[in-house]
């Protein structure tokens, strides 16, 4: 899992990204990959 600075460039790369927010966290999460993850804050 990456933290990042911005998340956009990790939502736009793939079309089924998903941003989610959990515990004050923001989170891109993808169904179809599992690996792809990021997290920011």
């Amino acid at each position: 899992m990456r933290v990042r600075n911005s998340l956009r460039s990790a939502k736009v790369r793939d079309k089924n990204c998903r941003v989610v927010r959990r515990r004050g966290r923001v989170y891109v999460i993808n169904k179809k990959n599992p690996r792809m993850k990021c997290r920011q804050g």
